[in-house]
């Protein structure tokens, strides 16, 4: 079954993720390092993992399955799910593919440097609402895609 993980502590699309999860009936499994808030619904869950700079990454690498889907920001996070099998998508609605990975951590590190010389001062620009609907309908698209792939086929037997 397809599930969706959110790295959630500071994932800006969380009601976004939870409209299309009851509209697609999909399980939803937020991860993050402390309590939030989450709906009442039965598809929807909060894993509240300890403090640590990647104990959530860990949590989601470690519980994420092939053709499941990952909502997060984490470029590196985003690469160990690729790893797994697994669709990621950023919360502007960008996804991240075997492709397109490289390209990304490469981006990240250059910014990492550009911010440790103080050459760049300042992160991402906020959120849109064309970020958001972009987000709903990528997040659409890869859900459909998911579930229009033929399953593998099933190992042999053979008879010894």
């Amino acid at each position: 079954m397809l599930d969706i993980f959110v790295d959630a502590d500071a994932c800006p699309v969380k009601q976004e993720v939870y409209r299309v999860a009851r509209r697609c009936d999909l399980k939803v499994t937020l991860v993050a390092n402390a309590w939030m808030r989450i709906p009442d619904d039965d598809r929807i869950s909060l894993t509240v993992v300890g403090a640590g700079a990647d104990v959530a990454d860990d949590w989601i690498v470690d519980h994420v399955q092939p053709g499941d889907i990952v909502v997060t920001a984490d470029i590196p996070l985003a690469a160990r799910c690729i790893k797994k099998d697994a669709r990621v998508i950023g919360p502007s609605g960008k996804p991240f593919s075997e492709a397109s990975i490289g390209d990304a951590v490469a981006q990240r590190d250059l910014m990492t440097e550009l911010r440790a010389a103080g050459i760049v001062t300042g992160g991402p620009p906020p959120l849109q609402q064309r970020d958001r609907s972009l987000f709903l309908n990528q997040l659409d698209v890869l859900i459909q895609a998911i579930r229009r792939k033929p399953p593998p086929p099933a190992p042999e037997v053979t008879d010894r």
